[in-house]
């Protein structure tokens, strides 16, 4: 990512088949974050039919989940970096799409929850193989972009999981809309086993792997990316907003029904709606990323700290405000400017290790996002909820509140974002001299 390693080339591929894999590996991680998001649609549903808590709704989109998608992260990654990238997605992406499909089979919480633990291992091997092919197709003066084209799945992903989850599962049931959604992921396994070609690491350098690029130990990658101090807030930085984010996502349509009377196919649609800027968002965090840190990298760690921190009162208006279609329209902003840090983050992090650490460190960070975010985000939210409600007066309206009181963590997370770029443009450079 420094000037002096801009010029690499990816001439493995054909500019027609580098755009062609990464659309392919876009359409993946929609699929991804359909079976992921699905849950925070069908909450309220799920909530009534199982007789489930907050806080057991939040433990089941939270920690149930990040627990083995973050822990098993690690060593699914250590495969890909050490074989065929290619192989591992297809595999993994065969077995969370059908673990998806059995979410719709459970007949108690106990099952469901067995469910999304199979969702859990198999998406924990879809973005660092990925992560790590998206970087030996593209050169370094357009990896942000190209990891924030990637990213678009989460706001697309989301987006349909929403709307079809919704109206599925209000014409039937919940459970036919995990069935629904979970199978089509089995085929497109198959695609990506027999469309998507391996490239050769180092291609987006302009250079070939050699023996000193053996994949290290996993202790070894730990030790360097804890040198590396913008590395280190960076992760956190992710984390800490992904609390906020991961949160947000899972309860705002239970909240919408509660505080304000809507059902689960209006919130889909709704939701969907909202998920445009998101998509625009997301593009513009690593193009913007790419354009500003030519000039100066620690642009790459500014850009999110400005986004995050910019939204926070839009959010809380969206979450406070009595009139629904006020609090809709305040949306708009955390929707655009939430996802600005990922192709960033993503390009960082991609940046500052070699050529068979790309997966491994795509997954370390990752584990460090979804315990945070996903695990605690979700369970914070839900148990703040319980809380309130069993010792306020504020009934419905806890759980808005709850959502509230999450938010403060986007204050933590720009600072930690800005810190990282106190370190990038050293640690950069000498990740380029290992």
């Amino acid at each position: 990512m420094q000037s002096s390693v801009m010029t690499g080339t990816a001439g493995a591929f054909t500019p027609a088949y580098r755009w062609y894999a990464l659309a392919l590996m876009v359409v993946v991680y929609v699929f991804n974050f359909i079976d992921r998001s699905i849950l925070g649609i069908l909450v309220q549903p799920i909530k009534e039919d199982l007789g489930a808590s907050d806080t057991m709704m939040g433990f089941l989109g939270g920690v149930v989940f990040a627990v083995f998608y973050t822990f098993l992260g690690i060593p699914i990654a250590r495969l890909a970096d050490t074989g065929i990238r290619r192989n591992v997605l297809a595999v993994c992406l065969a077995l969370w799409s059908g673990a998806t499909a059995l979410c719709g089979m459970a007949q108690n919480f106990i099952q469901l929850a067995l469910a999304r633990v199979g969702v859990a291992v198999g998406e924990a091997g879809g973005s660092p193989p990925i992560h790590s092919m998206i970087s030996d197709m593209f050169p370094p003066s357009q990896r942000g972009t190209a990891l924030s084209i990637y990213a678009l799945g989460i706001p697309i992903g989301t987006m349909l999981g929403n709307l079809g989850g919704g109206w599925i599962s209000e014409a039937f049931d919940w459970r036919t809309a995990f069935i629904v959604v979970g199978l089509p992921g089995v085929f497109l396994a198959l695609v990506v086993r027999f469309t998507l070609r391996e490239p050769p690491r180092g291609a987006s350098e302009g250079r070939a792997e050699t023996s000193a690029d053996a994949a290290p130990p996993v202790k070894e990658v730990l030790r360097y990316l804890w040198a590396r101090r913008s590395f280190v807030f960076v992760a956190l930085g992710c984390a800490t907003h992904a609390f906020v984010t991961y949160g947000a996502g899972y309860w705002i349509a239970a909240m919408f029904n509660r505080s304000h009377g809507w059902t689960t196919g209006e919130m889909g649609t709704t939701l969907f709606l909202l998920g445009i800027p998101g998509i625009l968002g997301t593009f513009l965090g690593g193009y913007l990323a790419d354009r500003l840190g030519a000039r100066d990298m620690r642009w790459y760690t500014w850009l999110p700290a400005i986004a995050i921190i910019s939204y926070i009162p839009f959010s809380a208006m969206s979450y406070l405000h009595a009139d629904p279609i006020v609090a809709l329209w305040a949306m708009v902003i955390p929707n655009l400017l939430g996802g600005f840090f990922l192709g960033p983050a993503f390009a960082v992090t991609q940046g500052l290790v070699g050529l068979r650490m790309r997966a491994m460190a795509s997954s370390i960070l990752l584990f460090v996002l979804n315990l945070i975010g996903l695990g605690l985000g979700p369970q914070m939210v839900g148990v703040i909820s319980d809380v309130l409600n069993n010792t306020t007066t504020l009934g419905t309206d806890a759980l808005r509140w709850s959502l509230t009181t999450c938010l403060t963590m986007n204050v933590v997370s720009a600072a930690l974002f800005w810190m990282a770029g106190r370190t990038l443009r050293a640690d950069l450079k000498s990740s380029q001299a290992v």
